[in-house]
């Protein structure tokens, strides 16, 4: 849960106590700076800045949940959760910018990955949907709305509604 900035003062912290921990012959304190700082740097690549940028969404502040989101260096990398999670997130914030194009792209990658549960997963199929439904794309919004079909079981009394409003749309074309 740290910024791109904030990590890299926190691992130089780390490699300066590492430093004195070798200078005063002091070894397990500088091998646990070391772990301590290969660790952070582990955690850049593999969890990123998608625990911030998920706050930031849902505070409804999209410019800086964008620019966390930004920070991520390859977000191909990113442990499967939080690629699935980073690419929900981005789609969220080019859906807010009504970017649609790159919102899809963004949702699609995301229901190929693992979500926090069936409910994120559909609404991820159901934005992929609703943008091609906007877009006047009937065959792939039915294709995707069939998806939702297998998590039926699993979603909400709102996410079934907003699903049966989708259908509805596909149907009357």
């Amino acid at each position: 849960m740290f910024t791109n900035r904030a990590r890299v003062l926190v691992i130089g912290m780390f490699v300066i106590l590492m430093a004195v921990a070798i200078k005063y012959q002091v070894y397990q304190l500088a091998a646990a700076a070391l772990m301590f700082a290969v660790a952070l740097v582990y955690g850049y690549f593999k969890q990123g800045t998608i625990v911030l940028a998920a706050k930031a969404f849902h505070n409804k502040e999209y410019e800086k949940a964008e620019d966390l989101l930004k920070q991520v260096y390859k977000p191909d990398m990113l442990s499967k959760k939080r690629r699935g999670f980073y690419e929900f997130i981005y789609g969220g914030v080019c859906l807010q910018k009504q970017d649609f194009d790159e919102a899809e792209q963004h949702y699609e990658l995301a229901a190929l990955y693992p979500l926090r549960n069936a409910n994120d997963h559909v609404a991820a199929l159901v934005h992929v949907a609703n943008i091609n439904v906007r877009k006047g794309n009937w065959e792939k919004a039915k294709a995707y709305l069939q998806l939702t079909e297998k998590h039926k079981d699993n979603i909400t009394a709102k996410m079934k509604d907003v699903i049966q409003k989708v259908r509805q749309e596909v149907q009357k074309h």
